[in-house]
């Protein structure tokens, strides 16, 4: 934002706030306190506090010090500040977009990985791929649809990417699965289009003059107006909060379906010992949970206002909360969507020796990198912090992007998708032997 030439300051200040970044000298900020009225005012306002030698700050070099010692250190010398330079300092909404993008990335991180991991739940519940029929979403055209349907199909392809398991109930007669796994690219694309929609937002923002008042040489004018005003950022950050939470309502449903034998026709709570071991109960409870507190979170910061600075600064935008709200949710969101995983993994465990498509035995293998089968109960949060941690760095995104292009170079769709059932084929409970088999394994193959 200095940057730009908007905000009278000296060259001197600007180069010296540019070297402490390089030098990832970082001042003490606390999270609370800003209403984004006159932007982000106290987080700023500590922000230049340790570039003037005052308060903490840290460095990877120094640790946590005295922010004159960690400048020093660095061959840093503190900010002196001139006429308007206090001001341009404290004010804008860089706290505000700088949590947002953070909450931005990692909600675009684990959407499409969310994807990935919703087809596998489809899979290893032997559900149908026609509800992702490029017709059906050709005719309610929404990018984010279009695109998660794509994604379905394209590591789903069982023609492509042979999968037994899909074979072993070719000829069912199901026609429709649940709204969870059939509507899948109708919720979570809006998710995608919400993500994209906020991008642009916080595009923007990030590349503003948004301190105030505004300096413009050209003209030898200086004007007071309001960019400083954290609604535009807010407002996106609550609807971003919304959309992203709904990928962990949708994927702990998921989750219940898969540790349900009533839906699954997989032992109850995922486990080849029921009654002894409780299985992938508690996880499900935890992942329920998540999803419970945050619906209390996505309730809008950027509906609330109150009057600050003796009544000039009469409509806040509560930006701050709003952007530490969405990254809370979409925490709260890498948690669920990573149990869910570890469901569906240990869920084909008992379809074993079928195999899945190439993309999705590529995931599993990944996932058994960080956290083995379940053959009996053990601590479970190590292995969903792994699998977390796996989600947050996109490597289950990684792993299944090279099969995009081999779907894509034969664009074929599944020929269950084109198979209308037969009246004569066998019901659902023709592939139960399959399971069977699975069950009946040793759980030492575990």
């Amino acid at each position: 934002m200095l940057a730009k030439g908007y905000s009278g300051i000296s060259l001197t200040t600007l180069q010296q706030y540019i070297d402490a970044f390089n030098a990832s000298c970082l001042s003490w900020v606390p999270e609370k306190g800003t209403v984004g009225a006159s932007g982000d005012l106290a987080p700023l306002a500590h922000l230049a506090y340790g570039m003037m030698g005052e308060g903490k700050m840290w460095s990877p070099k120094t640790g946590w010090g005295e922010a004159k010692d960690v400048l020093e250190k660095h061959g840093l010398k503190p900010i002196g500040l001139g006429p308007k330079e206090g001001i341009a300092l404290i004010n804008g909404t860089q706290f505000i977009a700088s949590l947002g993008v953070e909450a931005l990335e990692r909600s675009h991180a684990i959407a499409k990985q969310a994807d990935i991991v919703a087809a596998m739940t489809i899979e290893v519940l032997k559900g149908t791929t026609r509800a992702f029929d490029p017709d059906i979403h050709a005719v309610r055209p929404h990018k984010g649809q279009i695109s998660v349907a794509s994604r379905f199909r394209s590591v789903l392809n069982s023609e492509v990417f042979p999968s037994e398991i899909s074979e072993s109930h070719r000829f069912c007669h199901r026609v429709q699965d649940a709204y969870t796994l059939r509507c899948c690219p109708q919720v979570h694309g809006i998710v995608h289009d919400t993500i994209d929609f906020v991008r642009g937002i916080l595009n923007v923002e990030i590349n503003s003059a948004t301190d105030n008042p505004m300096v413009f040489c050209e003209r030898g004018e200086i004007i007071s107006g309001g960019n400083f005003h954290g609604e535009y950022p807010a407002k996106g950050l609550d609807y971003l909060a919304i959309a992203i939470n709904e990928i962990a309502i949708i994927s702990e449903r998921r989750t219940e379906r898969l540790i349900n034998p009533s839906y699954s026709e997989l032992p109850a709570f995922l486990t080849p010992n029921g009654g002894l071991n409780s299985g992938f109960m508690i996880a499900q409870c935890t992942a329920a949970a998540l999803v419970s507190e945050n619906k209390v979170l996505v309730h809008p910061a950027s509906s609330d206002s109150l009057t600050t600075s003796a009544g000039t600064e009469d409509h806040v935008s509560m930006g701050g909360f709003a952007a530490r709200k969405a990254l809370e949710i979409v925490s709260n969101v890498e948690t669920v969507v990573a149990i869910e995983l570890l469901a569906a993994c240990q869920a084909i465990e008992f379809l074993r020796p079928m195999t899945t498509t190439a993309p999705l035995e590529e995931v599993h293998r990944l996932v058994r990198t960080v956290a083995k089968a379940w053959d009996q109960d053990r601590v479970m949060y190590p292995d969903i912090d792994a699998v977390t941690k796996l989600l947050r760095e996109g490597k289950i995104w990684e792993k299944v992007v090279p099969y995009f292009d081999v779907y894509g170079s034969r664009q074929l769709l599944d020929p269950m998708d084109s198979m209308i059932p037969s009246p004569t084929a066998s019901s659902c409970k023709s592939h139960q032997s399959s399971h069977q088999k699975g069950l009946k394994r040793k759980v030492s193959q575990m």
